[in-house]
């Protein structure tokens, strides 16, 4: 087959760097999509982004759209047709829409009755034709976080367009965005190399590219200024302090990196260095230097976009301006040394957290008490560090060095409550309360961290439910999802055996003055909230339908919860487990519900019924002691010996007798089956 390559470059103003993957990641969506749909095949699509352009290659595309038949549904017989057998207006519009005469349509039968039906042979149309009409609508849909309009256009973009290069086998696809025309013209470098360059093909514009001072593939800037700041730290004396996410924001805020090394006084060492490291990174985008022990030495690495004759300017530059920033963190430290954590802790009563859940006050003192009672419960030694840490916890919020670096809370927290002589279990613990701050990040060492971090999110989430503050769809301002996510990976991480609707009873018993929705309501449904925050996250580890049966039979200890599910995962992997799980998905399919009346024995008209009767009862006792010990695997291995005389049951017995009294003996049979295994997992919920 003959395959042609397809480039798009949209040139621009400089895009924010938090903007461009999402961007990048939806136009190879876009593309994917709209291709389809056009009924076009390729082998590779490659997306490429720097400030200044978001391009893409899509690769093994053909000059032709291949012919296809296409055939579609249109309105019942009913409808198209009025009494006198003359075409509705539903009959032309569908004709209409499909580009046929009415006189050509179909009837087609279906099990809802008699439609029109429509078939036709669509001949492909060319690739580049159709591309004039994809490549316009491909540019509007990028969605970025804000757009702009720009002179006087109608047309929204992140930033406004300067040009458009668009080739298809070479020759341009011909269209317009606003004032901007399609064509083959590209740019270089702003600074380095501020002119136009003609572009033929993809590997053609790389070489260009390179030439005019631009790395336009992410990837390959990336490894540059990794390499390189690891060369210049190395130089310095010292090794690179690692920091993927800075990397990634450097990697989308230059087109020609180049790393150059500064220093700044060593006095500023006395700051703690979480504090000097956070102004570096946030403020200026500079990489630190540490030495072997991991102390921070004092230097920073800059990324520049361009190449310097006289690097020592640039670089006097950029320490005036980190000299200003660091003065700045170096007065708040001192300043706020001066007044005492404890004092601070008043200070949260005027501090309004939300306006109808109060004050960080009263937060401190809800989550304080769900703190203690969670040492209480899990381990009775720490309590006193554990209420101590949360009473201190919040109390760098309303000092001058959060205030200025909001990103250093809980750091300062720690740094103070050290330098004022708190036990270091305190200090510490008041540094791992906000942990984890994301998916998958650092969780709380401590047994005091823990809990504190536990109450105070557990706090949140039933605060936000119990006054309506819910989350819908990707509208999650007081980070709720996160929140519940933490819980669950600290409990899982800690093996804490506890009940969540017990844990989440006492914290809305705490709420219940600022509640303005029912209690229970609002217990059922933070409940829910976590159970579908467990499933996402158990989901990614083991299969769907054994995170779904097993949570099916309890979520409540979550730890347990995760045992029943790994033992299920495991037991799926046994040959015999398919033929084991339709036996107890019939089970439960014919008792639903169960029936509690107890089984009698003497009601038994065949051998299989007794057969089972027994195996039931020597199961049963070996089974609720493993399921008691925790032994999911053993008990489910126990269970399984039910199989034989289960199906020899079914194979005799009719379940659904004449008489009443013989087949609800036969249901109080299967549904102590049913019970016994619903303790492990909800069978009818395997796939």
């Amino acid at each position: 087959m003959n395959t042609k390559e397809l480039f798009l470059e949209i040139g621009c103003e400089e895009i924010p760097a938090g903007f461009i993957p999402r961007a990048t990641a939806e136009m190879k969506a876009i593309i994917t999509r709209e291709l389809a749909t056009a009924r076009l095949s390729f082998s590779e699509i490659k997306t490429l982004a720097t400030p200044r352009r978001l391009a893409l290659v899509v690769k093994g595309i053909p000059a032709v759209q291949p012919d296809a038949e296409i055939s579609a549904t249109g309105p019942s017989l009913k409808a198209a047709y009025d009494p006198a057998g003359k075409p509705t207006k539903a009959a032309e519009g569908f004709a209409r829409g499909q580009g046929v005469d009415v006189a050509d349509l179909q009837t087609i039968t279906t099990d809802k009755g008699e439609y029109l039906f429509v078939s036709k042979q669509v001949t492909g149309r060319p690739t580049y034709e159709i591309l004039t009409e994809l490549l316009p609508a491909l540019v509007a849909n990028i969605p970025f976080k804000k757009s702009m309009r720009w002179g006087d256009g109608d047309v929204r973009f992140a930033r406004p367009i300067h040009w458009i290069v668009a080739l298809f086998d070479g020759t341009v696809v011909p269209f317009s965005f606003g004032t901007i025309e399609s064509g083959k013209l590209s740019r270089g470098h702003r600074f380095m190399a501020n002119t136009t360059f003609p572009v033929s093909s993809f590997a053609g514009y790389l070489d260009e590219c390179e030439r005019h001072f631009v790395i336009p593939d992410p990837e390959k800037r990336k490894e540059i200024i990794r390499r390189e700041t690891h060369r210049v730290a190395a130089a310095a004396g010292g090794h690179l302090l690692p920091d993927e996410e800075l990397l990634e924001q450097v990697t989308y805020l230059v087109e020609y990196p180049s790393a150059v090394h500064g220093t700044f006084s060593s006095e500023f060492l006395k700051v703690p260095k979480e504090v000097l490291i956070t102004s570096m990174r946030s403020h200026q985008r500079y990489f630190s230097i540490i030495d072997a022990n991991g102390g921070l030495l004092p230097g920073f690495i800059t990324i520049n976009n361009t190449l310097t004759e006289d690097p020592s300017v640039v670089v006097k530059g950029n320490e005036r301006v980190l000299r200003a920033r660091l003065s700045d963190a170096r007065f708040f430290f001192e300043e706020d040394k001066k007044v005492r954590l404890d004092e601070r802790v008043e200070s949260l009563k005027n501090v309004v957290y939300q306006q109808k859940l109060g004050t960080s006050f009263e937060k401190m003192e809800r989550f304080r008490s769900l703190a203690e009672g969670l040492a209480e419960r899990l381990n009775p030694a720490v309590k006193i560090h554990t209420s101590r840490a949360a009473w201190l916890c919040k109390a760098d919020l309303v000092s001058g060095m959060v205030g200025e670096f909001p990103e250093v809370q809980g750091v300062m927290g720690r740094e103070y409550a050290l330098l004022e002589g708190e036990n270091t279990a305190v200090a510490n613990a008041i540094a791992e309360h906000y942990l984890p701050i994301q998916a998958g990040g650092e969780l709380p060492a401590s047994d005091c961290g823990a809990f504190v971090s536990i109450a105070d999110k557990l706090d949140t989430i039933c605060g936000c439910f119990g006054v309506g503050l819910i989350p819908t769809g990707a509208a999650d301002p007081y980070a709720l999802r996160r929140a519940t996510i933490g819980i669950i990976a600290i409990i899982l991480d800690k093996g804490y055996r506890l009940s969540l609707r017990e844990l989440t009873d006492q914290s809305l018993e705490l709420l219940s003055a600022k509640l303005t929705r029912p209690k229970e309501q609002v217990a059922s449904d933070v409940l829910e909230f976590f159970r579908a925050r467990f499933i996402n996250l158990l989901g990614n580890q083991f299969a769907v339908d054994a995170v779904d049966a097993a949570i099916a039979a309890g979520f409540d200890d979550l730890v347990d919860v995760k045992a029943r599910i790994t033992a299920l995962a495991e037991f799926k992997t046994h040959p015999d487990f398919e033929p084991l799980a339709v036996a107890f998905k019939r089970v439960c399919n014919i008792i639903k519900a169960g029936i509690d009346t107890p089984v009698d024995p003497s009601l038994f008209q065949d051998t299989a019924e007794g057969a089972l009767y027994e195996a039931i009862q020597t199961v049963k006792n070996s089974a609720d002691e493993l399921i008691s010990s925790g032994a999911w695997l053993d008990a489910l291995t126990a269970i399984a010996t039910l199989r034989g005389p289960v199906d020899s049951f079914f194979d005799k017995v009719m379940v659904m007798a004449e008489e009443q009294h013989v087949r609800s003996n036969r249901l109080a049979l299967l549904t102590t089956i049913a019970r016994l295994v619903g303790k492990v997992a909800d069978f009818s919920r395997i796939a």
